[in-house]
């Protein structure tokens, strides 16, 4: 028995029919309970975890206080890049130094905040200093909210019905960490109960620190903030649930839903969820005109179902939601988990219609001859998707649901096809008489032998082709819009402003914080940032002002403009929230079915929104993973003199606000002068100083990335140099986990072909086969002008698995043919008609199933389509160049091989 046979489990598999039927039925009913334990969301948990040391001290100058308050607790906490601390940023005012550490993802939030007090506790500060240490988990955000109105009541009479009626029952919802309430009027205070029961800590909101408007009217408002670990949907759900008991019991109450995630969530899920079902009706349709044979087409459709099972119980193993990611990646790989199965059965088919066989004689002989082939093709795929799993960053993290999600697919499909479906051939398939549609493929395949024949006496000429078509898709890269993430029409977005405090202002607030000090026997330490000690008497003659109402006056302005526009459903306004007065955000939801993009939308009101004198405006996209609030565009410059970082920073401003597609463009340190520096950021101990910007509908990240570069290279002095951040940087840190990630796969691959195949030249032309998919996957970016980034990657390393099925199709039957006694020649041209069919139903049957996606209908189609476009593309190319171009590599190959062992054997 040869070693095909020997390690053939189909043969087992038919041997003992009730034993396989009953595990794949226990595979089903478990991957059934599997589905219904997992929970819907929009992305896969990130966690981005940031710890703040917020100091003070009695020093006047902000350099005076970088240098003996900002730069000790930097050099401080140094030690901890060993504990996962990627990055510190900070930002230094006179007497004030706010220290942003930034750990890795998924590092423990709470270990991390123990170690920064660790560090801190060996460090000696300035007299009369003290410091805060705050954990910020941005997986910790606020998933809905509600406004609260009764226009029988005050908001002082409403702010303590909420406080002792609705406030306890929300807080009590499974999943919610903390219940904040907004819009408070001056003169309350109000404590907000945690989620945790028997926890007597309290969120408390200082009087008059916020105010909220909800449809151009007063209002206070809930901020539902869930646990890190809790699912969304589920959350805003049951929340839901209790507010619709809260208005029941309060009727004279109005609680209106003002901003959720859930909506989003649920619309993007649904056309995933949709895409998949056609993906898997279109890879089932495209089967049955090959085969010809309904049975044979249910045979080969029931792996689809029967590997999502099986894919099922592992991702609910591994903790994984049914989030855009994976439901990507499971309608990514229906046409690819119905390829083993279609190959198997095609081959059994084969046999049948030969004649003078039985099903069983016929299912065991073509699976002896394919199961080699079978097995090296998936176990590519999955030698390709196991990097992808250990990618580094950010885009690792993200991507880690992705890989295993795939890799698990494949691999039982893999077992599908080795195990079900020769055993279902066995019983329901027949001999069949040739049908019309089979004369006409015999037509295509003689059309096809003849080409083949000619390319293998014009080898040179063929190779001369596939490599002019590589160099080609390579000159399309600098050509093609490059992004981090695509945007993403959700008919929603943010406009947020800073306005000025005044310096009469700030000293008052300077004395209240010296009389509240004063009241409980404690010495004040410092003053706010910007206080000027001169003004102080000033201030304390001057009548009282109210920044917050400032402030409110601002978006009042800004929301009247917002509301007159026939797209907009409704503006949630929230002022002075984080004990910041002077900044607003106002959350702005479109109509459905709005008939402008909400990009369009955007422009459009940065043309009409008021310019406002010293208030500084943006419009911008709502943040799928929370990232800190960076811009996408951002430029970093670095160098030693704050005023000149400044200068510069402004100039390069003044020159990007003049180009088409930069909008809302700002700087930090813009308050700097020659007699006084007021602010000075650092970033890894240099000082910087950022450029930021948001960008309109037709300029991608990386050409407005490039363009703010080359400016800020014309105006920079030498001592300033330059450091991307935002998505810029993430931009760079993509392409290069992707040549890491590529370079990884294709080692992997080889070694899995190499141990098949036990050659070298083999895998070499199987390997030949991948540099032909990046051409049509590049081209097929460029004519649909979508972004090439971080989805667009994970399409060509997805490619990488799929295109060497086909060569691998090839190679191995034409070898078998070789030591059955055929001539090369002989076993090139009968193995590669007779592997034609398969390649064709494998290569329509994963291109029709992904594209539903690749058409982008649907909530959240921008962020699939680019995936599934890259991988429709490189198919294309790749199965009609290898078809060609592989044989004639083999056969090169052979020759070269030949010719060593000549010299070997002389």
């Amino acid at each position: 028995m040869s070693l095909r046979e020997r390690f053939n489990i189909s043969r087992l598999a038919i041997q003992y029919p009730w034993l396989t039927l009953g595990f794949w039925i226990a595979v089903c009913v478990a991957g059934l309970l599997a589905f219904s334990s997992l929970k819907y969301a929009l992305f896969p948990d990130v966690t981005f975890p940031v710890v703040v040391v917020n100091a003070t001290a009695s020093i006047p100058t902000a350099q005076e206080t970088e240098a003996r308050l900002t730069q000790p607790i930097e050099e401080t906490l140094q030690p901890l890049e060993a504990q996962g601390l990627n990055s510190v940023r900070s930002s230094t005012y006179p007497g004030r130094s706010i220290v942003s550490l930034s750990f890795a993802v998924g590092t423990d939030l709470d270990e991390s905040v123990t170690r920064v007090e660790t560090e801190l506790k060996k460090l000696k500060l300035p007299d009369n200093s003290t410091y805060k240490i705050t954990p910020v988990n941005l997986n910790e955000s606020a998933v809905v909210s509600y406004a609260i109105e009764n226009p029988k009541q005050t908001l002082a009479q409403l702010t303590t019905l909420a406080q002792e009626r609705i406030l306890p029952t929300i807080a009590q919802v499974p999943g919610v960490l903390k219940v904040n309430l907004l819009g408070v009027p001056a003169g309350a205070t109000v404590t907000t109960p945690t989620a945790k029961p028997n926890v007597a800590e309290q969120a408390v909101l200082n009087a008059g620190s916020s105010a909220v408007r909800f449809g151009g009217r007063d209002a206070l408002a809930l901020e539902v903030v869930k646990r890190g670990d809790a699912n969304t949907l589920d959350v805003v759900k049951a929340v839901d649930n209790a507010v619709v008991q809260l208005r029941s019991q309060l009727p004279e109450v109005q609680v209106n839903l003002a901003a959720t995630q859930a909506e989003y969530i649920r619309e993007a899920t649904d056309s995933t969820v949709e895409a998949l079902g056609l993906a898997i009706i279109l890879s089932v349709i495209v089967i049955f005109p090959f085969l010809w044979d309904w049975k044979a087409t249910l045979i080969s459709a029931l792996a689809i179902p029967t590997s999502l099972f099986g894919t099922f119980i592992v991702m609910a193993l591994f903790g994984f939601n049914l989030e855009t990611i994976t439901l990507l990646a499971l309608a990514l790989v229906v046409g690819i988990i119905v390829d083993d199965a279609i190959v198997d059965v095609e081959n059994i088919a084969r046999h049948l219609d030969e004649g003078g066989k039985s099903p069983r004689q016929a299912a065991i002989e073509a699976t002896d001859e394919i199961g080699l082939t079978v097995a090296a093709a998936t176990l590519t795929i999955a030698a390709v998707f196991l990097p992808v799993a250990f990618m580094r960053g950010v885009v690792g993290q993200f991507f880690q649901p992705f890989g295993v999600t795939v890799s698990a697919a494949v691999l039982i499909s893999l077992l599908v096809a080795r195990t079900l479906s020769p055993l279902l051939a066995v019983y329901w398939l027949r001999p069949r008489p040739q049908k019309p549609s089979e004369q006409g493929l015999s037509g295509f395949v003689n059309a096809y032998r003849k080409l083949l024949q000619w390319s293998l006496r014009h080898r040179a000429i063929v190779i001369g082709i596939a490599l002019l078509s590589f160099v080609a898709g390579l000159a399309l890269i600098p050509i093609i819009p490059k992004g981090f993430i695509p945007k993403l029409d959700r008919g929603e977005f943010n406009i947020t402003y800073t306005a000025p405090l005044p310096a009469i202002a700030l000293n008052q607030a300077a004395l209240a914080q010296a009389a509240q000090a004063q009241a409980a026997g404690v010495k004040p330490t410092t003053l706010p940032p910007g206080v000027d000690p001169a003004l102080l008497a000033a201030a304390q003659k001057a009548p009282p002002i109210n920044p917050l109402q400032d402030s409110l006056e601002t978006a009042k302005k800004l929301e009247a403009i917002v509301l007159q526009s026939p797209e907009v459903e409704s503006v949630f306004t929230t002022v002075g929230t984080r004990q910041q007065p002077n900044k607003g955000t106002l959350y702005v939801k479109l109509r459905e079915g709005h008939t402008v993009s909400t990009t369009a939308l955007q422009d459009q009101f940065r043309q009409q929104l008021p310019v406002l004198k010293n208030v500084t405006t943006s419009i911008e996209d709502i943040q799928f993973v929370d990232t800190g609030g960076d811009k996408p565009l951002q430029v970093g410059l670095i160098g030693d003199d704050p005023l000149v970082l400044s200068q510069t920073a402004k100039t390069i401003k003044e020159r990007l606000e003049k180009l088409p597609g930069f909008a809302d463009v700002t700087t930090t340190g813009a308050a700097n002068t020659a007699d006084r520096i007021v602010e000075i950021e650092r970033r890894n101990a240099r000082r910087v100083a950022y450029v930021s910007a948001n960008l309109g509908e037709n300029i991608a990240l990386g050409d407005a990335t490039d363009r703010a570069v080359a400016i800020a290279n014309e105006v920079k002095p030498p001592s300033i140099s330059l450091n991307l951040g935002g998505d810029s940087a993430r931009l760079g840190e993509i392409f290069g986990s992707f040549g890491f990630t590529l370079g990884l796969a294709v080692i992997c691959v080889l070694a899995v072909l190499v141990l098949l195949f036990r050659s070298w030249t083999d895998p070499l032309a199987i390997i030949f086969s991948l540099p032909l998919s990046i051409v049509g996957a590049l081209l097929a970016a460029l004519l649909t002008r979508s972004d090439f980034g971080m989805i667009s990657i994970i399409g060509i390393i997805f490619l990488l698995g799929l295109v060497n099925k086909s060569a691998i199709l090839l190679v191995d039957y034409t070898n078998q043919l070789r030591r059955s006694g055929l001539s090369r020649s002989e076993a090139i041209l009968t193995a590669a008609p007779v592997r034609l069919r398969p390649i064709l139903m494998t290569t329509a049957a994963t291109i029709l199933g992904m594209l539903p996606i690749a058409l982008g209908l649907g909530a959240g189609a921008e962020l699939r389509a680019p995936m599934a476009i890259a991988i429709i593309g490189g198919l294309i190319t790749s199965t009609l160049l290898s078809l060609i171009v592989v044989p004639v590599v083999y056969a090169l190959l052979d020759d070269l091989k030949l010719r060593l062992k000549g010299k070997r054997e002389n």
